[in-house]
């Protein structure tokens, strides 16, 4: 397509950013806001934890229903379209008059936070190729600053306004977002011609079996999101236990220290950029394995916490940028399904992870948890190590 010749502005790469970051957030607003809602709506303990689980599963299936449609489909009236459609469930619920209501509206607030991959797809697409892991990489950052301070904001907020607020913020934020973008986003023709939609989530499946670096960046990514998972799942526990005992407040700032590991998006962009992918996997892989190290420590010493929090999220997002330069460099134009079979592997691992965790610390506590951690990191560095150098064929 044309507008691939030209560098993309840096202003809409920071409007791309900021709008990914808002998009991705509200799969994961309702986590610090479950005792809120339950004790507001009277549900019981042990249903509200359906309301995260349900937003999650209606996210992932977004991931394998939804976003192939990138493809074939002009994407900024798709992106659009899902925008607003995310502002009206926030809006419904923040308004919902008992917990039924959120249950049922919680996979559809789920499944809008598409628009974040669909963003990530386009920004490949706008940029120039040798802009491309530059541009991926800063949209990234967006991406992983959404997810770690979505917990952040939604409890500042409910702490000052409630839960409902975060909710009508949020769909606030989306109506302005869809606006921003509108406005904006060049106009993009669909990549390819509309097929039938089974057609359309077969030939997803056809990629993955067809191209080899598309299943080897699977595997990185969804081992590298494994121990993303393991951390942020077991760390609250963690936090709230001897010796920290620290407040559900305090806690939630300590996405603000994962957050700066989204610098790494840019750096390994860069590496992309200029043909050092192999070194920035490597990096990143060692630097995840390094991480365990100093979280072990960190389950009794705050300074090696935090630095292993920051290693670890730096490495995963270097990793997770140069999966996504390596697939979107791919011939042919199936970024949105190419998009699809990766981040479908990436939650899938991450979904693994946090389910380990639960036998990891109840049988070995915190070295449990960062052995399941470093196992991981082990694999993936194996992984590296066996990997055939192959050339992509085309789709």
């Amino acid at each position: 397509m044309s507008n691939t010749a030209r560098t993309l502005p840096r202003s809409t790469v920071a409007l791309l950013a900021v709008a990914t970051a808002t998009a991705v957030a509200v799969a994961y607003y309702s986590q610090p806001l479950l005792e809120a809602i339950g004790s507001d709506l009277g549900l019981p303990a042990a249903v509200t934890p359906l309301i995260v689980t349900l937003t999650q599963l209606g996210f992932a299936a977004s991931l394998l229903l939804v976003l192939p449609l990138g493809d074939v489909l002009n994407r900024r009236r798709l992106i659009g379209g899902l925008s607003v459609l995310s502002a009206f469930a926030l809006g419904l619920t923040a308004l919902a008059p008992n917990g039924a209501w959120v249950l049922w509206l919680a996979p559809l607030v789920g499944s809008t936070a598409v628009v974040a991959q669909l963003l990530v797809a386009l920004t490949a697409t706008l940029a120039a190729p040798a802009q491309r892991g530059r541009a991926v990489g800063t949209v990234m950052s967006g991406l992983l600053i959404g997810i770690l301070l979505a917990r952040t904001a939604a409890g500042l907020i409910a702490d000052l306004a409630g839960w409902r607020a975060v909710y009508g913020t949020a769909a606030i934020s989306m109506l302005v977002i869809a606006v921003a973008l509108a406005r904006r986003l060049p106009t993009t023709e669909p990549a390819e011609a509309m097929v039938s939609y089974p057609r359309l989530l077969g030939s997803v499946l056809r990629l993955v079996r067809q191209q080899k670096v598309l299943r080897v960046r699977m595997l990185f990514g969804g081992l590298a999101f494994a121990q993303f998972s393991v951390l942020w799942t077991a760390l609250t526990g963690l936090l709230s236990a001897e010796p920290y005992h620290y407040s559900e407040a305090v806690i939630g700032f300590f996405g603000i220290i994962g957050a700066v590991g989204a610098v790494a998006a840019r750096l390994a962009g860069k590496l992309a950029d200029t043909g050092h992918s192999g070194t920035a996997t490597w990096a990143a892989a060692t630097m995840m394995l390094l991480s365990w190290v100093a979280l072990v420590y960190g389950g009794a010493h705050l300074t090696a916490l935090v630095a292993g929090i920051i290693i670890l999220d730096f490495g995963v997002q270097a990793m997770h940028v140069t999966n996504q330069s390596q697939i979107y460099a791919l011939p042919g134009n199936a970024r949105s399904r190419l998009t699809s079979a990766y981040m479908t592997a990436y939650f899938a691992g991450g979904a693994l992870g946090s389910a380990a965790v639960p036998l990891a610390a109840g049988t070995w506590g915190w070295t449990g948890v960062c052995a399941l951690g470093a196992g991981c990191a082990l694999l993936q560095i194996l992984s590296a190590t066996r990997a055939p150098r192959h050339r992509a064929k085309t789709a």
